[in-house]
């Protein structure tokens, strides 16, 4: 594990060297084999070597790399028509970018500057991003405490609490930035309602409603968008993780008017918008609409969530089972790092939330036989650790 030397402290580090992957599977330097409910954090959304991904990038590379968004090239041009025919309704021009925090950068200052107003409400257990601006509207403090003051005039509401943010929104509210699930922080899901009681409330103060569904989106939760399952259109959407099937790339979408405020060279991206990350996207947002993913996703993430909750009736260990398709959350009564590293042991690479949950992202080709093996080894991982508890 060499990297160490060069990479500092920054990384929780997993002691697997991981050297191929294909589908739902990775394999390590041993050629042993895993599969991989981890997914790069959701990034490998439409499986490791996408045979769509992959041609798209070779045929790419013979033609040209890097293309400056100051000059016009078609294979950006495909790209933005086939992101904009699922996009929700009305969010029909973009911003490109390479992360999701570079989106929530972008979604920060075209909100500030459309509604010439200053003051942010995001969500406690927001994730955002790390750059100091996605950071301030990131409510946990290990992220945040080293590093004020950071963006003034940010404040948080309690998730799924729509009084409790009618007492923070008011008319100099310039936006409302939430996820539809909470990803991060442990897998939440809103109650009914919330979120068209948010839209409301925006509306009612002139404020912009931003969805973040940098994890969330793209057929994560069995439907294209998370804010679909509740029917809820926002201002301005981010969008980044596995959108160029593991290729760095973020988007932010925006309503037409809120983008024309913005004068030439007020926010820009070097690398936005190359034509690489934009072959990939295409053959993603392919992948996603013809090959059946979503729908997989929805009946694949149902017998995960399924088995889940067999095992929350088993084991005593399990307090809670949340999330919708292949983005579902494990609440345990005890720290899951014993788990996550006995389960390397036995093949399977999982994703931890805080202390006590268990997150599963896995590329949503994952098939009927790789559930049902995760939920046998994920019960075997749980006996174990309920022995050693009561030891």
């Amino acid at each position: 594990m060499s990297e160490d030397q060069y990479l500092g402290n920054l990384y929780q580090r997993f002691p697997v060297t991981i050297e191929k992957g294909l589908g739902s599977h990775v394999w390590d330097t041993d050629n042993n084999d895993y599969i991989d409910c981890m997914g790069g954090y959701g990034v490998a959304l439409v499986g490791h070597r996408n045979e769509r991904v992959v041609n798209a990038i070779k045929s790419q590379i013979d033609k040209v790399i890097t293309v400056h968004s100051s000059y016009y090239n078609k294979t950006r041009e495909e790209f933005l028509q086939s992101l904009i025919a699922v996009a929700p309704p009305g969010l029909s021009q973009v911003h490109l970018n390479n992360s999701g925090s570079e989106s929530i950068e972008a979604a920060i200052k075209f909100a500030r500057k459309f509604t010439g107003k200053k003051k942010m409400v995001a969500m406690k257990g927001s994730y955002h991003g790390k750059s100091m601006g996605a950071l301030s509207l990131t409510f946990n403090p290990k992220y945040r405490e080293s590093f004020l003051p950071l963006v003034e005039k940010v404040s948080f509401s309690s998730y799924g609490d729509i009084d409790g943010l009618r007492t923070v929104v008011d008319k100099e509210t310039a936006f409302v930035i939430l996820e539809p699930i909470q990803g991060e922080s442990g897998i939440h899901v809103p109650p009914e309602g919330f979120l068209q009681d948010v839209r409301k409330l925006c509306d009612e103060n002139d404020s912009l409603l931003v969805f973040d569904e940098i994890q969330s989106g793209l057929g994560r939760t069995g439907s294209m968008w998370a804010s679909e399952h509740w029917k809820t259109i926002p201002d301005i959407m981010c969008l980044a993780k596995g959108i160029a099937g593991g290729v760095p790339m973020g988007a932010t979408l925006v309503r037409p008017d809120i983008l024309s405020v913005m004068k030439k060279g007020e926010h820009s991206s070097t690398f936005g918008g190359n034509p690489l990350a934009c072959a990939a996207g295409t053959a993603t947002l392919h992948a996603l609409t013809q090959d059946g993913l979503i729908d997989n996703a929805k009946n694949m993430g149902q017998k995960l969530f399924n088995g889940l909750e067999d095992l929350k009736s088993k084991h005593k260990i399990i307090r809670e089972v949340r999330g919708k398709g292949l983005m579902i959350g494990v609440e345990l009564k005890f720290e899951v790092k014993d788990i996550l590293m006995e389960g390397i042991k036995k093949g399977l690479l999982l994703l931890y939330s805080g202390r006590n949950i268990l997150r599963f992202l896995p590329p949503l080709v994952i098939s009927e036989e790789d559930i049902v093996k995760t939920l046998q080894i994920l019960d075997e991982l749980l006996t174990n650790e309920e022995n050693r508890k009561n030891a």
